[in-house]
């Protein structure tokens, strides 16, 4: 069995090489900065949407919130889905999804509070 994985090992990196992919973690030390930013960056992006679900949800208010403006950022959610899915990327299709969820809280809240 590890025989098998150092051959997966050895074949994603292979593949890495073969596509041109930049080394991570990379050498450069903003880039490994970036990398680990962006997480923190979507966390935070999702953190600060909480308070909007809540003010919908438990204070039933949906004034001047526009559904047209959160179905628009679930299209375009959907689009960020399949690119990640298609990139066989984990964490943007986690991150995305968990965005699809908060845009389904918010668009049904405000068609039956607003």
């Amino acid at each position: 069995m590890v025989h098998d994985t150092n051959v997966r090992h050895h074949q994603n990196i292979r593949k890495r090489v073969h596509k041109k992919f930049e080394k991570y973690p990379h050498n450069n030390r903003f880039k490994r900065v970036i990398d680990k930013l962006v997480y923190i960056a979507g966390f935070f992006g999702l953190a600060m949407t909480i308070p909007q679900i809540f003010k919908i949800w438990i204070e039933q208010n949906a004034s001047g919130i526009s559904v047209i403006s959160w179905i628009s950022y679930m299209i375009v959610g959907f689009v960020m889905i399949t690119y990640s899915i298609a990139h066989k990327e984990k964490p943007l299709i986690i991150i995305y999804s968990i965005w699809e969820i908060f845009y389904l809280f918010i668009i049904v809240g405000t068609l039956i509070y607003g």
